[in-house]
This record gives structure tokens, C-alpha cells and sequence, in this order.
């Protein structure tokens, strides 16, 4: 039997507005220095590059697999994306498949897309490729040293990650509570908090995102190795990537793991702090906590949940959301890396 969807992403209520707007300034500098390397280094040729790998991150979070506690979680392929784009682009390609994830599948609150691209598209890029850079540093582009790093880079990546958000949702209760001292929002403590976000996430979450990306490195050591050259210069990377026949048959495979998504509704539960306020009320904390009652449903997403409910059908309508989302996707990076190349162009003397 399938469930529903569960959200996969901070929603509305769980954070303060004051740390939501805090960490929304924090993504700030870094989709800044994303958006000038995407500027310097985008062209014709890896545009289709940037825009599959933002897809791929978009379709890998919608597979959802069970953690320890009754929980759900997902990969996001961000260290990935860093060890192919460098992370100053990878911060740009996972922030719209996040902010895409929001406005129109209500997956993660718009008030927490700072919080959302803090933990998922910052952190998570920049830990996965430090750690990648640290094993594949002077070794050839098929080293099995590469592999490991992006390895060890998406476990502890995605590790790192989720220790932010448990600390985001612990210091919830401290900051901001009634007179009486119940909480706000996010009711749990740090002590429950993080130890529910991290332990999860090394056994179980981290250790696929890890897998994800070891195997896409070893495929690529295979079939073009020269796509693994680690100095962030995009442009020449993908520009030795393959001709537009080699990148049809990963758009293909792309399209055939959004027609398999519907195996990320067969993972019971919901992910950790991310309870609807309903469900929350029947997990024994006896009440709803008033900052989150108010700030949830803050917006009506027109595919809320990856649902289609004129269809009738769950798994139909995960798979028509996972094949809108590429195609959103995909076109909200090429219009972006259009309109920089034209505002570059007209810089030119």
C-alpha cells in the first residue's frame, strides 16, 4: 500500500521568523558568488550539463527511504553536483531544485527556503567536495581515491548537513516560548533535536548519498574521465563531457528514474520535525505549538504533496510531478544562464 507523500524539507511553523530570516541572509553571499561563477563560466555547451544535474538533485530527494525511529529521509546528490560543477555552481543548481520543491509541490516552507538551501545547497555542496578535494588531490582522474572521496564527501556532506537543521530545530524551544514556557515552534530541545536529525542520517540517509555519488564518479571514470577535472572550471569540464548524444541518454535515464519515484511512497512514516500539526498533536506532545499553527499552510502550492488529485492516483501523480519538475527545472536553469550570459555580454567593450 502507498502512502502519501511526506514532505522531505523544513516546512512553515517549525522555525522561528526571526532564524528563518537569519539564515536566508546566510545564503545570500553564496548564491551571489554562485551566480558570478555561473556568469564567468556557463556557455551553450554546459548549460544541458548544469541544468541535468540540477534535475537529477530535484528527482533524487523525491525517494524517500525509511531511517531508524520510524522516519523517512532522502539524498539530495549534492556532493555530486560539487565534485562536477564545483560548489559555487552546485549552490545555484540544488537552491532551484529546492526552491522549485516549494513554490510548486509546497515541499519545504517559502518562509524556510533560506533555512532549506542553507543546510542543503551551502553546506552539504561545500563539506562533500572539501572532502572529495582531500582524497583526489594530486591523483589521476581515475584513481579509485576519487571514488572513495565523493564516498566519504555525500556521507558526511549530507551528516553535516543534517546536524544543522537539528540545531536550527533545537534551539527553537530556548529563544522562543509563551510566559509559561511552551514553545513556539519546533518544540523539541537540542538534546532530542540534533541526536534525531544526525544519528539517522549517518546509518541510513548519509550512507546513500554517499553511494550516489561513488557510483556516478565511477561510472564517469569509465565513460569520460576528463568530466572529473576538480578545479571548478566548469566551462572546460563539460565542455570535454560528450556530444549531445551522450547527454540524451542520461536525460533518458533521468526520465526513467522519474517514472520509478513512485518507490519513495512506499517508505512509511515522515520525516523527523517535518509533522503536520495534526500529527504532531497525536505524538504525545499534547498540544499545537501557536507560532507553528499560524505559519503552517502560509502557502497553497499548485501540486501540494507531488499530488494530482483529479487523477485519482497517487503513483501517477508523483510520476507526472517528478517529469514537471525536470521540465521546470531544466528551463528555469537555462533562462537564468541566458539572461547571465546576456548581462555579460553587454559588459564586453
Amino acid at each position: 500500500m502507498l502512502n502519501s507523500p511526506a514532505y522531505m524539507h523544513i516546512p512553515d511553523g517549525y522555525l522561528s521568523p526571526l532564524t528563518s530570516l537569519i539564515l536566508f541572509i546566510l545564503v545570500l553571499p553564496f548564491w551571489y558568488r554562485g551566480v558570478r561563477s555561473l556568469r564567468r563560466r556557463s556557455n551553450a555547451r554546459n548549460v544541458p550539463l548544469i541544468a541535468l544535474l540540477a534535475a537529477f538533485s530535484f528527482i533524487v530527494m523525491m525517494f524517500n527511504v525509511p531511517l531508524p525511529g520510524g522516519t523517512t529521509g532522502h539524498a539530495v546528490a549534492g556532493a555530486l553536483v560539487a565534485i562536477i560543477l564545483g560548489p559555487d555552481i552546485a549552490v545555484i543548481a540544488i537552491s532551484i531544485a529546492l526552491i522549485i520543491q516549494a513554490v510548486f509541490f509546497g515541499d519545504g516552507g517559502i518562509l524556510q527556503i533560506g533555512a532549506n538551501c542553507f543546510n542543503m545547497a551551502v553546506v552539504l555542496p561545500y563539506v562533500g567536495y572539501a572532502i572529495y578535494r582531500l582524497f583526489a588531490r594530486n591523483r589521476p582522474l581515475t584513481s579509485r581515491w576519487r571514488v572513495a572521496g565523493a564516498a566519504v564527501g555525500g556521507w558526511l556532506g549530507l551528516s553535516v548537513a543534517s546536524l544543522f537543521a537539528g540545531v536550527e530545530f533545537g534551539v527553537q524551544p530556548i529563544f522562543w516560548h509563551t510566559a509559561d514556557g511552551a514553545p513556539l515552534y519546533a518544540p523539541y530541545p537540542p538534546s532530542v533535536a540534533i541526536p534525531a536529525m544526525v544519528l539517522p542520517h549517518l546509518l541510513v540517509a548519509g550512507v546513500i548519498e554517499g553511494l550516489v555519488a561513488a557510483l556516478v564518479v565511477l561510472y564517469l571514470q569509465r565513460a569520460n574521465s576528463r568530466i572529473l577535472q576538480i578545479s571548478g572550471q566548469v566551462a572546460d569540464a563539460a565542455g570535454t563531457a560528450g556530444n549531445s548524444a551522450r547527454l540524451g541518454w542520461l536525460w533518458a535515464g533521468l526520465v526513467a528514474l522519474a517514472i520509478a519515484t513512485p518507490l519513495g511512497l512506499l517508505a512509511p512514516g515522515t520525516a523527523w520535525g517535518e509533522w503536520g500539526a495534526a500529527e504532531l498533536a497525536k505524538m504525545g506532545l499534547g498540544f499545537v505549538p501557536r507560532g507553528m499553527e499560524t505559519l503552517q499552510g502560509l502557502w497553497g502550492a499548485p501540486l501540494a504533496a507531488y499530488d494530482l488529485p483529479a487523477l485519482g492516483n497517487a503513483s501517477l501523480g508523483y510520476i507526472l510531478s517528478a517529469l514537471a519538475g525536470i521540465v521546470l527545472v531544466a528551463a528555469i536553469v537555462w533562462l537564468l544562464t541566458r539572461l547571465l550570459a546576456r548581462a555579460q555580454a553587454q559588459q564586453k567593450p
